[in-house]
């Protein structure tokens, strides 16, 4: 890859670089992208200043933007794994909601959020690089969807309870492994590997091709950006290692479980269950041990603790403990 090719990773310029609103360009073309209307920032919100607690500012919501019918669009980055993922993307629409109607105000001034969350670990079993989800009501017997009726201003308004409630968009990005020919899919491309075709017309990707090489960084940010890409590497190293070893002491766990298992329920479905229970356990606890390596072999190179919490997951307090 040429050097006029390398452009910084979208994690990376999402905290930084498209902060800036001359920038906000690139952030609206993806959103166009993805929701299929025309996005338009609203705000990025300083999620480090804005912090709860000491472990919040990898909860909170990164950009706000509107669309056309005046709907709030919520959108944050994680990169890290975290065991309550799904419990932390609905704390944070919550909040989004909360925040912006007044204590007093008619419910009516609620607005829809969407979720969009770039996820760079694997959160589950599935095939596909992209999920949505959104709320429904269908009939138990009828199978049905529910159309709430309304009046608003002296006019009788009827509406499905997914024009209101939130949508949640979840992009597996390292799921991602095909040619990429339609704009979402370069999008996707360029979310996955930091790559953008010299001849794109996806909205975003063409002004990020001028605003995200990394060869203009000045000297310094080069040095912390490469600190990140490291990071990364080497948590995703962890995770892979992790895997490997728990697979195998899963196994030897499910064996044992699985014989139990059998005397009561019948030897083969038995070992099975017991295989498939060890595994997640051990893989847990392979993960667990991985970290902790981790984290000594970085606190004996100096490492800081704020990166050593970020590539391993364990805390300020569990780190000064090794």
């Amino acid at each position: 890859m040429e050097q006029k090719d390398k452009y910084i990773r979208f994690d990376w310029a999402i905290k930084r670089l498209l902060r800036n609103k001359a920038n906000f360009g690139v952030l609206e073309g993806f959103l166009t992208v993805l929701l299929g209307e025309e996005i338009h920032i609203l705000e990025i919100l300083e999620s480090e200043g804005n912090q709860q607690r000491e472990d919040d500012k990898f909860n909170r919501v990164d950009i706000k933007a509107r669309n056309s019918k005046d709907e709030i669009v919520l959108v944050e980055v994680q990169n890290t794994r975290e065991l309550y993922y799904l419990e932390r993307i609905l704390y944070g629409v919550a909040k989004t909601i909360t925040e912006h109607i007044d204590l007093g105000e008619i419910y009516s001034n609620v607005k829809k959020v969407y979720s969009i969350s770039i996820l760079y670990f694997d959160i589950g079993q599935g095939s596909d690089y992209l999920y949505h989800g959104q709320n429904t009501f269908l009939g138990v017997h009828t199978g049905d969807h529910l159309k709430v009726t309304t009046k608003e201003q002296g006019a009788i308004v009827r509406k499905l309870p997914a024009e209101i409630f939130p949508e949640y968009f979840l992009i597996r990005v390292n799921e991602f492994n095909k040619v990429a020919v339609t704009p979402l899919e370069e999008w996707i491309e360029y979310l996955k590997t930091g790559c953008i075709r010299p001849d794109t017309k996806a909205p975003g990707l063409e002004e990020a091709r001028k605003k995200l090489v990394y060869y203009n960084m000045d000297k310094a940010e080069k040095l912390a950006y490469d600190r990140h890409i490291d990071a990364v590497m080497i948590q995703n190293d962890v995770l892979s290692t992790a895997k490997l070893e728990g697979h195998e002491e899963g196994h030897q766990l499910g064996l044992e479980e699985g014989r139990q298992r059998g005397l009561e329920e019948g030897i083969e479905k038995g070992i099975e269950q017991g295989i498939e229970q060890g595994i997640e356990r051990g893989i847990e606890k392979g993960i667990e041990k991985e970290k902790t390596i981790t984290a000594r072999k970085l606190k004996s190179l100096n490492i800081s603790v704020d990166t050593i919490m970020q590539v391993t997951g364990l805390s300020a307090e569990e780190i000064e403990k090794l």
